[in-house]
């Protein structure tokens, strides 16, 4: 089954590089829940993230070429995300000032909760963090990436994307303790 899926994707990527519309129209579909996964995690709705995916989609097929078949096209694909939606914060909110956290709140707690959320619930919670403070966490906390790679990708400092971190964790501790009051009551 997984080598049938992998010679169909294969396929399609090879019409997509002669410009093939059916088969563009076919790999956005099979991969639009994916990457729209990406795209919503560092966008604050999902108008906005529709809009980063469907910019990505527009890289995917117009640098389709620069893709190497001997790695992961996923891979590839979710790399092409995560750089649209780069790219959007710092279009839209580079020099945005924090105006949401006084909304958040800024109580910490160094409990541990373990009440079991739905992604989605933590989705919208991550979706409500101010632009940079959402960027950094998805960078950091979801992709793996390093301070010195954060710091590079978005022109701050290594400082700055270590603080944003820290204040997007008290902020999204701060948002589950006020969505969730009866589970913190239990661990204080």
């Amino acid at each position: 089954m997984a080598e049938r899926n992998f010679e169909e994707i294969k396929c399609l990527i090879d019409g997509c590089l002669e410009a093939n519309r059916e088969a563009q129209r076919k790999l956005y579909r099979h991969f639009y829940g994916y990457a729209m996964s990406v795209c919503t995690r560092y966008s604050k709705s999902n108008e906005e993230a529709r809009e980063v995916l469907n910019d990505g989609f527009m890289k995917v097929f117009t640098k389709i070429e620069k893709y190497d078949s001997e790695k992961s096209f996923k891979g590839w694909l979710r790399r092409i995300m995560i750089n649209t939606a780069l790219d959007n914060y710092r279009h839209n909110y580079k020099h945005y000032h924090h105006r949401d956290l006084e909304a958040a709140g800024h109580e910490v707690t160094s409990e541990t909760i373990t009440h079991q959320f739905s992604h989605a619930e933590l989705l919208e919670l991550v979706q409500r963090l101010s632009p940079a403070y959402r960027t950094v966490f998805n960078l950091y906390a979801i992709d793996g990436y390093t301070h010195e790679e954060i710091s590079e990708m978005l022109s701050i400092s290594v400082g700055t994307s270590k603080s944003n971190l820290f204040k997007a964790r008290a902020n999204l501790q701060a948002m589950l303790k006020k969505s969730q009051p009866d589970e913190y009551r239990k661990y204080a």
